[in-house]
């Protein structure tokens, strides 16, 4: 039987991967590819989004979530190497504004 804290923790974990989700499905909504030769790093991003979604659906929080902040620091990277775009409201969710 897991104890009561397991299952917290357990829900907690959901809830964090759900909102790193979202937070994902927005950036790519916005995000843009401004250097051809960056889709390579663009289709990382996208793969392990597509797994962030799949892992949460099949029960599994934490790879959901690690693979959504993988997808993130993919998409922060091009943005520093100024191979992808977003709009200034979606900047604060990178580190652009603490460089």
């Amino acid at each position: 039987m897991r104890c009561a804290i397991a299952s917290m923790a357990d829900e907690a974990l959901k809830a964090a991967a759900e909102k790193e989700i979202a937070r994902m499905e927005a950036v790519f909504k916005e995000l843009k590819v401004v250097n051809a030769d960056a889709m390579a790093l663009y289709n990382l991003a996208v793969s392990y989004f597509s797994d962030s979604k799949h892992f949460l659906q099949k029960g599994d929080a934490l790879r959901a979530f690690e693979a959504a902040v993988i997808a993130w620091a993919y998409c922060d990277a091009g943005l520093h190497l100024r191979a992808f775009e977003v709009p200034d409201g979606l900047r604060k969710e990178f580190t652009l504004q603490r460089v």
